[in-house]
């Protein structure tokens, strides 16, 4: 019975618990006031019955002292009882009324014999055969005459009786409201949590952007209080903490598939090619021997071709994956050095190509990897040179300031078409769809640019306009590498 009943109770709303645990409460609450009120009504109306008892005594003393009989000064339903003390013993006089005796004078004795060895009145509640619950008092009239009075407790028990009838109505009444209208107060308070429970059950079937899976925000705070409402904007914080983390999960899903199919159909032309030039060398060994030489260093160039992509696929890879073992391995540098090294570099590799280096500070220290900033500039200045034409000026400018160090490298080229500008860092991404991958590379230059550099705490930006391209590369002073956590952000 009681498991039926726990298994009952647990299946009630929220609510309706919340208002039977209420009730329960009050009824406890009602219990202490009811029995504290009965207790100080009963004590009250006892001590007034003494007091009356004590009073009527006097007067009823008096008169037997002074007429030897009570006279007038008896009370209806009341009983009295005049002793004579004998040799120590209370001896019971004749009553001058037979209704002023019970039938049974026993407990009269007892209260005489009492007030003999007592030296003040004496009160006792006893139980009179016939008659019910009676208070009798002894007093001493005068020396050697004792009065017992008796007076009725029906009336306090009447009265206290009346009372726990009025507290039991009252009591009940007000429970009863107070479990009801509480109820419905509380199901209105608890209204939110409803939403949320509905909003939750409906995230399954609804796109969690759309305003139905979002919970309104009651300024008039009628809606559960300001609890609630902190409660209601963790709820749709939570909501759009999911909705983002789903977004930025496919995301990551369709450019993780994106870039598999693009590298996959990198690989597969170098791959096709190798293949290819070692059948024709295979063939010329056998037939052509004077043209095996030229198609071996094709093969070597198709297979040093793959590598580089290989390469950077790896960093790549490396970056994103956070490895506990960095691709930096910072260093004191000085970032100066860095660009003319590269600019001889370039300048050897693309003669045809005007570079100027615009005069800025003697130099700049930082703590970077020198090898894997070295690799940034190279891959920008490779990128200035493959995207304009021949003989387009390219110039790199060093600063330094505001705790930041930055490098531009500007060309003269017809610029980057607005609807690139956000996906030259792209991986695989080209400008120029038509472009050979001879020429134009694998696609891979500026995003391992980037990963570098935010690799390092830094940024690169671009800027383009038609006759003026900018890579603006921005490093931290002395700062040293930023392990990589997460890994960079994917383009």
């Amino acid at each position: 019975m009681i498991g039926r009943l726990r298994s009952a109770y647990r299946r009630m709303r929220l609510g309706t618990r919340l208002a039977l645990g209420l009730g329960a409460l009050a009824l406890v609450v009602f219990g202490v006031v009811g029995t504290a009120l009965t207790t100080y009504m009963r004590d009250y109306l006892s001590n007034q019955l003494n007091e009356q008892l004590s009073i009527a005594q006097v007067a009823q003393a008096k008169s037997i002292a002074e007429s030897g009989s009570l006279a007038d000064k008896k009370y209806w339903r009341w009983y009295y009882a005049v002793y004579d003390v004998k040799n120590g013993t209370p001896v019971l006089r004749t009553p001058e009324d037979s209704t002023d005796l019970p039938k049974d004078v026993d407990e009269f004795t007892t209260v005489a014999e009492a007030k003999t060895v007592a030296s003040t009145d004496v009160t006792r509640t006893e139980h009179l055969a016939g008659a019910g619950e009676y208070r009798l008092r002894a007093c001493e009239v005068e020396p050697g005459v004792i009065l017992v009075s008796a007076a009725p407790m029906d009336d306090i028990d009447d009265t206290v009786g009346q009372l726990i009838t009025v507290q039991v109505v009252a009591f009940g009444l007000a429970l009863l409201a107070l479990v009801l209208f509480g109820r419905k107060v509380l199901r209105r308070g608890l209204k939110p949590l409803s939403d949320m429970a509905s909003t939750a059950h409906g995230i399954a079937s609804h796109d969690l952007t759309e305003s139905a899976a979002r919970l309104p925000l009651r300024a008039d705070r009628k809606g559960g209080g300001p609890e609630v409402e902190e409660l209601r904007t963790a709820f749709n914080s939570m909501l759009e903490h999911i909705d983002r983390s789903l977004a930025v999960r496919s995301e990551a899903e369709q450019r993780l598939r994106r870039f598999v199919a693009d590298a996959s159909h990198e690989l597969r032309t170098p791959l096709m090619s190798v293949r290819g030039y070692a059948d024709l060398f295979q063939y010329a060994a056998a037939n052509a021997p004077e043209e095996r030489d030229k198609h071996l260093a094709r093969l070597r160039a198709e297979a040093a071709r793959m590598g580089v992509l290989l390469d950077d696929l790896l960093l790549l890879a490396r970056l994103d994956a956070a490895e506990v073992e960095t691709p930096l391995r910072p260093a004191d540098t000085d970032l100066v050095t860095l660009v003319q090294d590269a600019a001889d570099a370039f300048r050897a590799a693309h003669p045809d190509r005007p570079l100027t280096l615009t005069d800025g500070p003697a130099s700049v220290a930082l703590r970077v990897d020198p090898h894997r900033v070295r690799q940034v500039l190279d891959n920008l200045l490779t990128n200035a040179a493959v995207h304009t034409p021949a003989g387009t000026p390219v110039c790199v400018t060093v600063s330094a300031g505001s705790g930041r160090a930055r490098v531009e490298v500007t060309d003269a080229g017809p610029g980057i078409p607005p609807a690139d500008r956000e996906r030259v860092f792209d991986r695989f991404y080209r400008v120029d769809k038509a472009r050979s991958r001879d020429r134009g590379g694998s696609g891979l230059g500026l995003a391992v640019a980037r990963s570098l550099v935010r690799a390092h705490g830094g940024t690169v930006e671009v800027t383009s306009e038609p006759g003026r391209t900018v890579f603006t590369v921005s490093l931290p002073l002395r700062a040293a590498a930023a392990p990589v956590s997460g890994g960079p952000e994917r383009s």
